[in-house]
């Protein structure tokens, strides 16, 4: 089984929001992912979309984006971004999910030899502790518990040998990528992927690629990556 991942695919079937307003990296952005998915992506395989799926405002507007991204191969695990203003219970995503297609919310799933956990995640403050409100600094703290949630789901559905991979839509560092409370609770739970979004534009400090204390961390916004999904892992039979 392959893992692929993609973030920020901005849909809009129902509402007026396109996105090559934002310059020639968005232009027939969705397309452009569904013929590299066809080529790479086979039915066994797993696709990972770490936020910012839809611009519809309610799930009866996002449900024609999830379709269109559901009538791809391969099995879907979707979490939540900070633009999914749809997703509003748990219960409703999953609800218009079809077969093979998750929605993750502070807990994990498993398949055979890889366990995958999730959670939306916050902006990191460029100094540590320098919150730019009392608001930002409560979402942030807010989050950190629900990444733990989720990550000791993930600890208790892990078997020997799993592969442990953790879906956030903000990155899990600053700018300079140094290391977070965020960074921290992956390393205590011993993950070993950690796949992001959320960055955009051409000018964005940002790697594709960093590994720190043995976790691979993976930039998968789609205007990132040319529209083309990120290969994470691949998982052999037993």
């Amino acid at each position: 089984m392959k893992i692929f991942a993609i973030g920020d695919l901005h849909l809009s079937t129902t509402v007026q929001k396109p996105m090559d307003i934002f310059g020639p990296g968005w232009e027939n952005h969705f397309e452009r992912i569904k013929q590299d998915w066809l080529k790479k992506v086979t039915p066994d395989d797993l696709v990972l979309i770490p936020g910012d799926i839809s611009w519809g405002m309610y799930v009866e507007e996002a449900k024609p984006d999830i379709d269109i991204v559901s009538s791809l191969p391969g099995k879907i695990i979707f979490t939540r971004g900070n633009h999914d203003y749809w997703w509003k219970s748990i219960t409703a995503v999953r609800s218009i999910l079809s077969e093979d297609r998750y929605a993750l919310q502070n807990d994990a799933i498993r398949f055979d030899g890889v366990v995958i956990c999730g959670t939306r995640g916050w902006t990191v403050p460029e100094k540590t502790g320098v919150f730019k409100s009392s608001e930002d600094e409560t979402i942030y703290k807010r989050e950190l518990i629900r990444l733990e949630l989720a990550l000791q789901d993930l600890t208790k559905k892990r078997q020997d040998g799993d592969v442990a991979i953790v879906m956030l839509h903000y990155p899990p560092f600053n700018a300079k990528m140094y290391p977070s409370d965020f960074t921290r609770l992956c390393e205590k739970y011993k993950v070993d992927y950690v796949v992001y979004g959320h960055l955009h534009g051409k000018n964005c400090r940002c790697k594709l690629e960093l590994i720190q204390n043995n976790i691979k961390y993976l930039l998968t916004s789609c205007d990132q990556v040319n529209c083309e999904l990120v290969s994470v892992c691949e998982i052999k039979s037993n």
